[in-house]
């Protein structure tokens, strides 16, 4: 029953009654606008009715979903201690980061953003989002994480709760970088990509490492991969979960070639391409690729008579060429011309000996 008393814990902070354990929020001023949701000078917010999860779905959560809602109890005491404040705000006035970390769309590939929608469509809004105010567009503000919980209240079409709190961009970047590592991890390409992204927005490399979390060498193979593969190429993929470092990076090389880049754009325009999930689109670009990599087969010589018909072909490909008699021809032919190339044999190995 310690999950229910995590799970009862996190919504009591939601909904303006504090664990006894934590400590009271300070009584600064929000940012202009949003409306309150956490106590003030001991004042509870106005709370709205929220729906019970039920004892079938307490007896359902996994030890998975118990420890991300402890986790995140316990990030929301550690801003309520600091004297931040979860606030609603409008979803149409919080931005998303200022780059890029995701190549999936949220209703056609990611399966766990529509089980999030129908989450918070029963129960509400379990965490807050981290946003920060925008630096360009005052009453605006800026997503450092929680980008698949604004786009799900967004298509709810309800206010978003929030923690507001000032942040550079190296400070927003590593935030953005800690949700993925905690939550669901990127795929590989959508860390090159990302990594890419930071790096041409003059991103020290320490600070890109950081919010990755990898060691340099591997940050390098990164930037290596999302130089090599056209940007419009990943997008079209998509995050690819299974197709790991090896085989994007074997795919880059594959397209360094000026016609391997024109048949990856041949496939992502056709209609399989389309009809695939993301996995299987990246294996049939690295199968066309693939192919076109294979060198041409030499074709067979054709061997004929004084007359110009043709009787047989020699085929040299591979590591044993062969002579190959066209079908109809005569059986006694045959059985002579190997006869002759027995005894042709013998005389050019008897020359080779006398060299």
């Amino acid at each position: 029953m310690a999950g229910n008393n995590r799970k009862n814990e996190l919504r009591a902070l939601f909904m303006g009654g504090a664990p006894a354990a934590a400590p009271q929020a300070a009584a600064d001023q929000p940012p202009a606008g949003p409306a309150e949701l956490t106590p003030v000078n001991g004042q509870p917010a106005p709370t709205a009715p929220r729906a019970a999860s039920g004892a079938v779905k307490a007896m359902g959560l996994s030890l998975g979903s118990i420890t991300r809602e402890a986790e995140e109890a316990r990030v929301l005491r550690e801003a309520l201690t600091q004297g931040e404040r979860v606030v609603a705000l409008d979803p149409a006035l919080v931005e998303a980061s200022f780059v890029e970390d995701r190549l999936t769309d949220g209703e056609v590939d990611d399966p766990d953003f529509l089980a999030l929608v129908d989450s918070i469509r029963e129960n509400g809004q379990q965490s807050p989002i981290l946003v920060r105010p925008h630096p360009e567009k005052p009453g605006h503000y800026q997503t450092a994480y929680g980008h698949r919980r604004l786009k799900a209240v967004r298509r709810l079409e309800l206010q978003v709760k929030a923690i507001v709190r000032p942040l550079t961009d190296d400070e927003l970047v590593l935030a953005q970088g800690k949700e993925n590592a905690e939550r669901r991890n990127l795929s590989f390409i959508e860390r090159a990509l990302f990594a890419a992204a930071l790096a041409a927005r003059g991103f020290d490399r320490k600070v890109i490492g950081d919010a990755l979390a990898v060691q340099k060498s591997e940050l390098s193979r990164l930037l290596q991969v999302a130089d090599s593969v056209p940007h419009a190429l990943a997008r079209a993929i998509g995050p690819a979960p299974k197709a790991g470092r090896e085989r994007w990076m074997a795919i880059g090389s594959l397209l360094e070639r000026e016609e391997a880049r024109e048949l990856a754009e041949a496939e992502i325009g056709s209609p399989r391409f389309r009809s695939a999930d993301t996995d299987q689109r990246f294996q049939l670009v690295f199968n066309r690729l693939s192919e076109s990599d294979k060198p041409e087969p030499e074709k067979p010589e054709e061997l004929k008579d004084e007359a110009g018909r043709v009787f047989a072909r020699l085929k040299l490909d591979g590591k044993a060429p062969r002579i190959e008699f066209l079908p109809g021809t005569h059986p006694a032919f045959i059985k002579e011309a190997v006869s002759m190339l027995a005894k042709w044999h013998a005389t050019f190995v008897e020359n080779q000996k006398s060299l």
